[in-house]
């Protein structure tokens, strides 16, 4: 692998690797340093000296932000969503895409601090935090997600946008017939009177504009019990959207894991969906205790990536990419003989014991290959292994 496409997997939003998630903290981490410094610029209290550092501070972030900037820039032709033709095409297509556009908009501190120093002039530096604020965005976790969960309920949240609007519409119009009158600085116009309405609706009750007439009190209640039903329901679309969404996306991630397991390139797609939806992931540090010994056999593991070390007394076993443990536990029904420590940082496939033998029952084939390797183990290991 180049030194280009190492680069472009450390950056890469979705890889899940030790390294990009340390990549992508250190980056939200940098941004809130940033936009913790251009709110303390702002503030009349700080001392000139605080106000220089913070100035300083906000400075070194935007040359940061312009080195990353040119960074994506140079590895945009490994991303396979920009491939094109040509390198300078694949890069041009980053440059006008929302990211490379928000990113091109961070970096504009920096020329502001090459040109004004140091200390940035408070009406100037706020601006930047609303620039930040969007880096932010297409840096966070989940973003991509709630953009997702919001196309696929679109049509869902058209229809409670709808019902909200009518709502609102139909509360500030009644209020004007009823209020117009009395007050005609509030409801002398259903335009004005929309301010009421949407104060009402979303239950947020400033208090600044009420009805004085009973009729126009009671069209107060009924509407503030109808933004309640109508948020109650947008909430509603949004769980269950981002519910389906998160499952959607774990099915894809988890099979993704699965199909670099050796172990199930024979199992055909019924199974392999059968059991995808049963295995969870779990990344683990270089030294990390997955199994200690004398616990009790509550789960196996399929390694996908790294290695792990088997201890079993003064001697020891090496796992890799594509072996599974703990299996023997969970047939003999007895606890742990053995430590399982990483070697290396681990991504691996757990299995929990009550999915184990719900699949015993449903995928006997799979269930008899993994009784197959733990005969063969307890053959190589007839020292006492033969419960890990």
């Amino acid at each position: 692998m180049t030194l280009r496409a190492r680069i472009c997997a450390l950056l890469d939003q979705n890889s899940h690797g030790h390294a990009a998630r340390r990549v992508r903290t250190l980056e939200i981490l940098l941004i809130l340093i940033g936009i913790l410094s251009v709110s303390a610029g702002t503030v009349d209290e700080v001392t000139p000296a605080a106000r220089a550092l913070a100035g300083s501070v906000t400075g070194i972030v935007a040359v940061l932000f312009f080195a990353e900037y040119l960074v994506r820039l140079w590895i945009a032709p490994e991303n396979p969503l920009l491939h094109s033709a040509t390198e300078a095409r694949s890069r041009l297509r980053w440059v006008v895409s929302a990211e490379g556009v928000i990113d091109l908009l961070a970096v504009i501190p920096a020329v502001a601090a090459a040109s004004g120093g140091a200390r940035l002039g408070a009406e100037s530096a706020s601006v930047f935090i609303l620039l930040w604020v969007l880096k932010l965005a297409t840096h966070a976790p989940g973003v991509g997600m709630i953009a997702r969960v919001f196309h696929n309920e679109r049509s869902a949240l058209g229809a409670a946008a709808a019902l909200f609007a009518i709502v609102l519409f139909s509360a500030a119009t009644i209020a004007h017939w009823l209020e117009a009158e009395r007050q005609p600085e509030h409801f002398g116009s259903i335009p004005a009177s929309l301010w009421w309405a949407v104060v009402t609706l979303t239950t947020t009750g400033y208090g600044d504009v009420v009805p004085q007439s009973a009729l126009g009190r009671v069209i107060g209640g009924l509407v503030m019990l109808c933004g309640i039903s109508v948020l109650a329901l947008l909430a509603g679309i949004l769980a269950t959207g981002f519910a389906e969404e998160v499952r959607r996306r774990e099915f894809v991630r988890i099979w993704d894991l699965v199909a670099r397991v050796p172990f199930f390139a024979d199992v055909g797609a019924i199974a392999i969906s059968d059991i995808v939806g049963r295995l969870r992931s779990r990344s683990y540090p270089v030294g990390a205790t997955v199994i200690r010994k004398g616990a009790a056999g509550d789960s196996m593991f399929f390694i996908v990536t790294g290695e792990a070390e088997v201890r079993i007394g003064a001697r020891t076993r090496m796992l890799r990419d594509g072996d599974f443990f703990g299996e023997m536990a969970l047939l003999d029904r007895k606890p742990r003989s053995a430590d399982v420590v990483t070697v290396t940082p681990c991504t691996l496939l757990v299995l929990n014991v009550a999915d184990f033998y719900q699949l015993a029952g449903q995928q006997p084939v799979l269930i008899a290959a993994i009784e197959t390797e733990a005969k063969r183990r307890r053959g190589e290991d007839r020292g006492g292994a033969g419960t890990l």
